[in-house]
């Protein structure tokens, strides 16, 4: 699925913030990958999860700890982290926090 197919627009503008709540809107989902933004609210997570694709989270705004493999790190406006396929990671949100999430498969 593409959305919003041929319009120029603003990575921060593409989703808003809900109390409490974690949203996401799915820009590109292809059989190659996908492309994902999401809006955190204030201490909203992801539990630990593995996935079986190499994934890039790109901070769009705010701040978020992301873990990976039992170590944290601490992400702000501009920053960016690979979480490795097959390899436990989670995430909190340390502020309202957007992010871009690109997943990478392999075919």
């Amino acid at each position: 699925m593409v959305t919003f197919m041929s319009e120029k627009l603003k990575m921060r503008e593409v989703i808003d913030y809900h109390t409490s709540a974690i949203v996401s809107r799915t820009l590109i989902d292809k059989e190659a990958g996908s492309v994902t933004v999401f809006a955190f609210d204030v201490g909203q997570g992801l539990s630990e999860h593995t996935a079986p694709y190499d994934a890039l989270v790109y901070v769009l705004e705010g701040e978020a700890e992301v873990n990976i493999n039992g170590k944290g790190h601490k992400l702000s406006e501009g920053e960016y982290i690979i979480m490795p396929a097959n390899k436990p990671h989670s995430l909190r949100a340390l502020s309202r926090f957007k992010m871009l999430l690109v997943m990478i498969k392999s075919l």
